[in-house]
């Protein structure tokens, strides 16, 4: 039995547990435990590696994980959820960059290979490239370093002409016997630009799906790096989180109502959002002390929350609120968008950490149709997600997006910081509706009040 062999079984069972770890991950219920195996399926994945004969530089490989690993345990500690976008972003973009420095080793040491290993490595040269700038790009954004969207002049034939150059060098430098350093080092910058001028157009509204999608170019690009080097753990890791990826961010498009190549070719920015007709009326506000009196004697109340509860850090307050809400016999649930926040599934993640139990969170298909039996719909820092001209104002650039039908609630309290349009520059036609009262400030400090308020009824 060789040594061969036997990394090769490894690898097989570190697959199996790979895809049974993703499986997992689908339900809540089950999704610690996914973690959980996944993560332990690529320690033993890492360990496996040292046994492959022949193999140099471990003291090098021993210094990447310790530093790699110590920097990742750090820095998971310390982040803080409203960050937790920021994060996945430079996590993505750090697979994708690795993936295409594995190419870059492989073009310098001029090894030969077949046509389709060649073509591979370019490819995951190019997406590995692309998922890097562009995450650096989507930290950025999400970081608030880079508050505008940039659209350059003929925008879409820079993508097309940079995408053609970029892969035509690939090829070249690929298929050559020994491609000189500086065409491999201009067809690097060539990608890394190309993911740049992708992303930098893209407004705060698509960026979910953005993440998603540059998720699964990582994905893809390390399952090609794992064809390309022989090493089946790879093959599968990186293929299952490509296509797990795909699947993601097609979801997301489809709760948008927008096809990907809209998002990525026609992207929903500010300039764009200026489309439609404007909302009539005026914003009413109202007191925590009404708003608490809405929700305390009504029956059933509805809660969206967006990312202005996430800025604000008030889900642990906002549970609060609930576990006193139904002990005086008020039925209470959370409704969530496929696209609120600024990643697939923040704002489940930040019920979750509050410790909200997943038999209370309902995505749209699931509750949309309960809000007209609501009494009092309480959306936190959402906006485009509940927009109604979605439904009616074809000149939107949102027009066909499906919402939550928050506003068919018999009242509707909004906790808003400002009188400002939503994050994709759309004023919200919600707002302006009779039904509609405003409270405006912090989501931590509103929701704090109207617990408050709701614990001196109760005397």
């Amino acid at each position: 039995m060789t040594a061969n062999w036997l990394v090769s079984m490894a690898y097989f069972v570190v697959a199996v547990v790979f895809i049974l770890g993703l499986k997992a991950m689908s339900s809540p219920v089950t999704a610690r435990r996914g973690i959980m195996w996944a993560g332990f399926a690529m320690i033993a994945a890492t360990v496996v590696t040292f046994f492959i004969p022949g193999l140099h530089n471990i003291g090098l490989m021993v210094l990447a994980i310790v530093l790699g690993g110590g920097v990742a345990w750090w820095s998971g500690k310390i982040v803080k959820m409203t960050d937790m976008p920021q994060m996945v972003a430079v996590y993505n973009g750090m697979g994708g960059g690795a993936a295409a420095g594995i190419a870059a080793i492989e073009l310098v040491r001029g090894v030969e290979h077949s046509a389709m290993v060649s073509t591979l490595m370019v490819l995951g040269a190019i997406i590995g490239s692309v998922a890097f700038s562009g995450s650096c790009v989507a930290f950025a954004k999400l970081q608030g370093l880079m508050n505008k969207a940039i659209r350059l002049p003929q925008q879409n034939t820079i993508n097309f002409f940079l995408t053609l150059l970029t892969f035509g060098l690939g090829l070249t430098i690929g298929y050559a016997d020994e491609p000189s350093l500086f065409g491999i080092a201009l067809f690097f910058l060539l990608a890394l630009a190309l993911g740049t001028v992708l992303v930098l157009p893209i407004g705060g509204a698509d960026m979910p799906v953005v993440i998603s999608l540059l998720n699964a170019f990582t994905g893809l690009a390390v399952g090609f790096k794992g064809f390309v080097l022989g090493i089946p753990a790879l093959i599968v890791a990186g293929i299952v989180v490509g296509a797990s990826g795909m699947l993601l961010t097609q979801l997301m498009a489809k709760a948008m109502n927008r096809p990907i190549r809209n998002i990525i070719f026609t992207p929903l920015t500010g300039a764009a959002a200026e489309g439609g007709e404007g909302p009539q009326g005026t914003m009413r506000e109202v007191s925590a002390t009404d708003a608490a009196a809405l929700m305390r004697f009504g029956s059933k109340v509805i809660i969206v929350p967006g990312y202005g509860m996430a800025v604000a850090g008030a889900q642990h307050k906002v549970w609060e609120m609930t576990k006193l809400l139904e002990d005086a016999g008020v039925e209470v649930k959370f409704a969530i968008h496929p696209v609120a926040g600024r990643m697939p599934g923040h704002m489940n993640v930040l019920l979750a950490e509050a410790g909200v139990p997943y038999d209370k969170i309902f995505d749209l298909d699931e509750i949309n149709d309960e809000f007209a039996q609501a009494d009092v719909a309480l959306v936190i820092g959402a906006n485009d997600v509940v927009n109604p001209v979605a439904r009616t104002d074809k000149t939107s650039p949102i027009y066909g997006m499906p919402i939550l039908n928050a506003d068919m609630a018999r009242d509707v309290i909004v906790i808003k910081r400002g009188r400002g349009a939503g994050y994709s520059g759309i004023e919200n036609a919600l707002f302006f509706k009779e039904n509609c009262s405003m409270l405006y400030g912090s989501a931590q400090e509103a929701v704090a009040e109207i617990t408050a308020q709701i614990k001196a009824m109760e005397g």
